[in-house]
This record gives C-alpha cells, structure tokens and sequence, in this order.
C-alpha cells in the first residue's frame, strides 16, 4: 500500500499590519517535493522531481514516505514577493490521518504572508506486478482513481489595452475612474491584469485612458497620446501622509508609517511608489465626466445621421469636459490648468467599451414556451442526500413533496457566480438544460428557480450513478460496453453541435446512466452557444486531462475540442487510464501538445485506429470535423436509427431498490448531510438581483406535478 496527500492551495493572504506590507501582483505558488538524503555533512534535502505550480483551488498529489518534504513559495509578478514555508509530508498526513482523513488550514509563510491549504489522505492499492517505486507513483497519479474538476480561464474584457477581469476585493478599494469605494458584491469590479488598475463593473465604459503596461513610454501610451492629443504626465513627489490614504489607481491602502507614496503636485493624485510607472498621462482629466460627454456627443451625431459632425465637435464640445482645443474646463480638470489638451471629436468615433472574450450576444430562441407554469420553490422539495458538491454549490437528492417524485437539484451560489463573473454561465447552462429536453441522451430540467442566495436546477434524477463511479469499479470496460457508451454519447454531441453548441467539458463524470443503463450527459456549464460552422471561440476552459491541444496552444477553436475529448473519454473507458500523463499540469499539457498515447497489443485495430484519428493535432483534420465519426469502423456494427431509438438494449443494468436509490454515488457525498451553504448575509443583501431576471422556468411537463395533491 503507498499513501499519498491530495493537496491543493486556495488562498493567500498577506499581512497587513506590517510595515514592509505592499500588495500581491496575480500572486501563484511553487511547490517543491525534496527527499532527504545523507552526506558527509549531514542530511540534506535534494529535490529529484519537477517543480509544480498548481493553480488556485486546483489539486496534486504528493506520495508519502520518511524524510520528504514540501517546500511551498508563494511568489507575484512584481518578482519581489517571496514566501515560503517547509511541510514535512508524514507529519501532515498524520494529522490527516486524525481528521478523519482531511485536514484545512492557514500555513503560516516567512516573512509574511499565509497559505490556504486542503490536505487529503488517500492509501493506493499497488498490483502485484512488481512495478518501480517511481512507476508506481507515476501510474498511482494518473490511474483513474480519482475525480478531476474543470478549469476556466476569468473572462476577460479587453476595454482600450486594459485586460480585466472580475475581482472580489478583499479590502476598501477606491475606482480609479469614479473615485468612489468599490464595495458589495454587485458593486464589485474588474482590475486590469496588465497596469492592476481596479474599477467599478459599471465603470467600464467609461476607461478613456489607454492601458500603459508597466511603462510610461509604452506603445500604447504612445498611441493614445498620438490619437486623443492627450499628454499630461503626472508631476509626483514623495509624500508623508497623516491620515490613511488610498492609491487612486490600484485603489488599495498605502501602508506604512512615513513616504507611504506619491502626490501629483499638479492634480493631487495619490499612489503606490510601485504604479507610478502604470499611470496614465491623464493628469487632471476626469475620465468618467469625459467618457459621459463623448457619449452624449455620439448620440447627437447617431440621431442628425452624421450631419454636421464638425460642427458639434467643435461648437458643442464637451460640456464640462473639454472646450475648444488647446482648453479644459475647472471641473474636469480639478481646478487646475490642463495645457497641452485638445480634442479632435468627430475624427474618432467611439467604439463600444466592452469587447469580451466571450462575445456578448442575443438569448439564442430556445427555450420552454411562454405560458402560464406552475412556481416552484426550494420548500416544495425535501433533500435526502447530497449526491456532489464542488466549487460551484451542491447536487442534492430530493423529493418533491406533492407528488413523491425524485430529482437531482443543482445549486449554484450565487455569491460564488458573481465572484467568478460567470452570470452568463448560469444562463447559458439553464438554456442549453431547456433544449436539451429535445433529445432522449441529454439530461432534462424540469424546472428552474432562485432564491436570494441560490439558483436552483430541478434535473431528473439519474440513479444509475456516472461512468466514473462504474470505471472504479472494474478499472474498464469491455469493447461492447465501451462501443455502446460511446455511440450514445455521439448522438448527444451531435445533436448540441447541430444546435450551434459546444460542450467542451466531456468526460467520465458528466457521463451518467440511467434506471435502465442508458447514458445522459450532464453538467453544461462549460458550454458555449451560437456557434456556426464559421464561428470560432477562444476560452482556455474544460478539465486537465481532457484540453484539446489547440485551446493550450490559444488558437481559436470550433467543436474539434469535443471530438478531441470524446478521444481520450474512449480511450479511458477501453484502456482504464489516461492517455496523457504528467506529474503536474505543466507537464500533463506537455504530453496533450506532443505525445502520442501508448495502444497496447490486445486492442483491436478499429479501436486504435478510430483513437489516432481523434487525436490528431490538427482540428480541421481531425475525426468528427473532417469525415462523420458514425461511419468509422468501429461503429461498423451499430445500429444507429436503433441507437437513436434507446432500442439497444444496454450491456449493464445499474442495480437499484428503489427510485430514490443513490448506492451508485460516491459515499464521500452521500455521508454528508444534505444542508444548503450559507451565504454572509451582509454580502447577499447588495447582490444585483436583476442580473439573474429570466433565470426561473418550468417544463411544461412538469405541470402535472405541481398540480397533483400534496
């Protein structure tokens, strides 16, 4: 038996009581794994494996034995801050050991600073084939033993060279446009990854200034002072203040007791010694009164049809903003004189400030009719289990009390969604979950609803458990089941690409069976919707394991990302074990950039020739994008119209005693006791409830329950 630690990091906080405090630039961690080794000198540490730098909330695992250690460093971008502490692995998987098996705690790091860490223990049954201790931990590692979470690259919004990207301020931050508090979940905002300038989400489009990187002199500053003939450097000096004051770019507390930052001694702007080179050349302009004007400017122009644009540019300037050129108004100014500013109106129109990564674009028309439905509410439903949980909320066994009906409720945070700017996710997910009633392979919703805390997913419920609870059961399957699974999950896939959907979050666990071992997909957060066969898309999401290799290289990408994980979903069905390895993500999108995957002697040729055309690199060329993966030998044998039909009959029959059976769910979840996360009240009580309008619908199929008796 070999022990081994799931660890995984999900916070880090400095100290901000001390003096030498500065703020975290996109703080990451470096995990280094060191054995103990004797020399002449004594014991040393050497470290013989890869070092790791795990995402936030993401795990590894680190096997255990005497004499290693995990040497954890906390660094930023800034490349000055350095944190680290040293773990000894057996004593923490001892104290795992007497928490019942996991462990959650603040590690303290020198100089300054802790760590958030989540420690699992987990004892691996080695084979009797004599394997290595380091193929052993290799296999151990990447065996499927284990579930994997998807990732999801923050959505970005490119708004004048800024990259932002939605941030919850753990502290007082001031909007570098407005100057007022960024506070409240729905006041929180974006900073921009690039000059770490922190705004309010309403106050996106009003950023006038260019984002400068980490220099002055930068190309983009360069561009934005060629084309708004705006070039005012801010004068600043150091300066004592005696009373707290905040950086009126990246918004946060200078610290310290004396030459805390900078003052301009032209606008009076505050900073950190360390954005003074992040700042714009905008001294004394009021962005956000700028920005209003320009939009007023635009509107005249939109409603006389172009006409007389001159002559509004230069007559109806700007009112309290900027006047004929070479001129500022006191207010936008801040009383002060501002030469060197004029502005050429109408020679540039301006363009939407919001250009996500994700286009924002029209509700596509599916959806349940509109009509008068029955409501649903969390109290018409009793929970009985709790079936999973991640970061996102919990699945829960339930049933609905007037009818005595059983289904699986999905709850979504609502705090957490809106932490994760992922609103748009939820309803993507609600409306693919209200076509997805369209097709028999599909899971359905019954019905959505929210309360103020939570969104809730009424789904039918699937008992027969998912296909990686079965494949730990049996390591895998036989070339009938496999070829079975396999042709259903193709009808699903084709039906959501036939709708213009990407999946792109295929694997094992979003595979579940129902009552009679017919297979439903599951889980469609991660889809993306409107895609023709033109359209292109660029989000880094899905899980580890299953990442096309077009989205780690950052192309643009179509629904080759789905064939490429039907690919290796096939091939840990057939092979028990996935095709690509690596001891950290670094090196498992490594394998998925450039190995090939290893086909044993005993499988047959359709199967290894139907994975290498799913594998191939090339998406154009790859199987399911170029040639119809139904008309593959492999498939030789299949029935499709029959498949289409639920008219095969399965290879395997969930065993089950009741309706309401979950003996194929995972014990970690079913022993937990099924209560919903409570959300702090404060915080809820300043969530935007408007953003999640037209969230709640009901199937009218499951009209039938709300009217039956209680």
């Amino acid at each position: 038996m070999s022990p081994f630690l799931r660890i995984g990091f999900s916070n880090f906080e400095m100290d901000p009581g001390l003096e030498y405090h500065q703020e975290a630039l996109d703080p990451y961690c470096a995990v280094y794994m060191k054995e103990a080794v004797n020399t002449e000198k004594g014991q040393v540490y050497k470290q013989k494996k890869p070092t790791m730098y795990p995402p936030w909330s993401a795990t590894f695992d680190a096997h255990v034995h005497g004499g290693r250690v995990m040497h954890v460093m906390v660094k930023d971008r800034t490349a000055e801050l350095k944190c680290e502490a040293t773990v000894a692995l057996d004593s923490l998987a001892a104290r795992c050991k007497k928490e019942s098996g996991k462990l959650e705690l603040w590690l303290d790091l020198k100089p300054q600073g802790r760590l958030l860490m989540e420690a699992r223990y987990y004892v691996e049954v080695s084979d009797a084939t004599g394997q290595a201790d380091g193929d052993s931990e290799r296999e151990g590692l990447f065996a499927l033993h284990h579930r994997r979470g998807a990732i999801k690259q923050a959505k970005i919004h490119l708004v004048k060279c800024h990259e932002f990207s939605a941030t919850f301020f753990p502290q007082p931050t001031f909007c570098s446009v407005c100057k007022e508090f960024v506070w409240g979940l729905n006041k929180q905002g974006y900073q921009c990854r690039q000059c770490n300038a922190a705004i309010h989400k309403k106050c996106i489009d009003k950023v006038i200034a260019k984002c400068t990187g980490s220099a002055i002199d930068s190309k983009e500053t360069m561009i934005h002072k060629e084309r708004f003939k705006i070039d005012m450097p801010h004068r600043f000096k150091v300066y004592n203040y005696k009373s707290p004051a905040f950086c009126e770019h990246c918004g946060t507390l200078l610290w310290g007791l004396a030459k805390q930052g900078l003052k301009c001694e032209e606008c009076g702007m505050n900073v950190h010694h360390k954005c003074q080179r992040k700042v714009a050349n905008l001294c004394g302009v009021n962005q956000k009164l700028m920005a209003e004007a320009l939009a007023v400017i635009e509107s005249r122009q939109q409603a006389r049809g172009g006409r007389e644009t001159d002559v509004v540019a230069r007559e109806e300037g700007p009112v309290g903003v900027v006047g004929r050129p070479g001129t500022e108004t006191a207010s936008a100014a801040g009383g002060k004189e501002a030469p060197g500013v004029s502005w050429e109106g109408p020679a540039m129109a301006r363009k939407p400030a919001l250009e996500a990564s994700e286009e924002e674009e029209e509700e596509p028309a599916y959806d349940f009719p509109r009509r008068d439905r029955p409501k649903f509410s969390i109290d018409d439903f009793v929970l009985h289990k709790m079936l999973g949980k991640g970061s996102f909320g919990k699945v829960f066994l339930a049933e609905l009390k007037r009818s005595a009906e059983f289904f699986a409720i999905k709850a979504l945070k609502k705090d957490v969604v809106l932490m994760d700017d992922d609103v748009e996710c939820a309803m993507v997910e609600r409306r693919v979950l209200s076509l997805a009633w369209e097709n028999p392979f599909l899971t359905h919703m019954h019905c959505s609803f929210q309360t103020k805390e939570n969104l809730f997913f009424v789904m039918e419920y699937l008992n027969g458990g998912d296909l990686m609870f079965h494949i730990q059961k049996c390591h895998k399957f036989d070339l009938h089941r496999s070829t079975f699974y396999a042709a259903e999950i193709v009808c699903g896939l084709q039906f959501l690409h036939s709708r213009g959907i990407i999946y792109r979050d295929l694997k094992l666990d979003n595979v579940l069976l129902d009552s009679e071992g017919h297979i439903k997909i599951a889980d469609f957060g991660m889809c993306k919707e409107k895609m023709s066969e033109e359209a292109r898309t660029s989000t880094f999401c899905g899980t580890p394991d299953y990442i096309a290799p077009e989205i780690l290289l950052g192309q643009k990408y179509n629904s080759s990302v789905d064939w490429w994980s039907f690919g290796v979903l096939l091939y840990e069905m057939l092979m028990g074990q996935s095709p690509f390895h690596g001891r950290d993500e670094e090196e498992l999108f490594q394998s998925i950039r450039t190995d090939d995957p290893a086909y044993p002697r005993w499988l047959s040729p359709d199967a290894k020739d139907i994975l290498i055309k799913l594998f191939v690199r090339e998406p154009e060329e790859r199987l399911g994008v170029k040639g119809n993966v139904r008309l593959h030998a492999f498939f030789g044998a299949t029935d499709w119209q029959a498949v289409e039909r639920r008219k095969v009959a399965p290879p395997f029959r969930p065993t089950l005693t009741s309706p309401g059976d979950c003996s194929n769910f995972d014990k970690e979840f079913i022993d937990e006791k099924p209560r919903l996360s409570c959300a702090d009240r404060a915080l809820m009580n300043s969530v935007d409830q408007s953003m999640f309008r037209n969230f709640s619908v009901v199937n009218p199929g499951m009209a039938h329950a709300a009217a039956a008796a209680p």
